[in-house]
């Protein structure tokens, strides 16, 4: 994790303290300040910087969430792909925090160290979560999950073609768990 050094701190519109600061970039659940909330203990609507796009990964749900019960997202890399999320800068004192929410002390995610651009800018050492241990296919998520994501993506201003391709991925991914799960029951 990079701390913002003074400098940085000090041009930052975005850091609104002289407390130790990081950038995350999430593209998942925690695209949604609201969600975000809800791990934080506090409102994270002031910390967004805004739309970033990680180039050489793709998105696919390679987790499956022990709380939630369904497939969660994971970045991968793919040199012909991106990512779009949302870029923050937060508090260094909420890190613990988002670990939890990452269950990083129980080997779901891991820190990775990104480079994103947002706003025609380039963030270096920009903290991101990718899966430890990827399923070999993508888990369907649930309705709980894949509409926190969609809200976060839409809300926070995702391009509008990345958000339909979202959309369009998750839709077939429960389509077919759907279609498969009957066909199971029925065979």
């Amino acid at each position: 994790t990079q701390e913002l050094s003074n400098s940085e701190s000090s041009n930052s519109e975005y850091v609104h303290s002289s407390e130790p600061m990081f950038y995350y970039f999430a593209y998942g659940s925690c695209m949604c300040p609201v969600d975000l909330k809800r791990s934080l203990g506090e409102s994270a609507h002031q910390y967004v910087v805004g739309v970033a796009r990680l180039n050489g990964y793709k998105l696919g749900f390679y987790y499956r969430s022990p709380h939630r019960g369904c497939g969660c997202l994971d970045i991968v890399k793919d040199p012909s792909s991106y990512v779009e999320g949302v870029l923050y800068c937060l508090p260094l004192r909420l890190s613990d925090r988002l670990d939890i929410r990452e269950d990083v002390s129980k080997g779901g995610y891991q820190h990775e160290l990104i480079s994103v651009i947002a706003d025609q800018k380039v963030y270096t050492n920009v903290r991101t979560y990718s899966v430890v241990n990827k399923l070999a296919r993508e888990l369907a998520p649930n309705d709980w999950y894949s509409n926190v994501v969609l809200r976060g993506a839409s809300t926070c201003g995702l391009t509008e073609n990345y958000f339909w391709q979202l959309f369009y991925h998750i839709y077939k991914l429960q389509s077919y768990s759907y279609n498969y799960h009957n066909y199971q029951e029925c065979g």
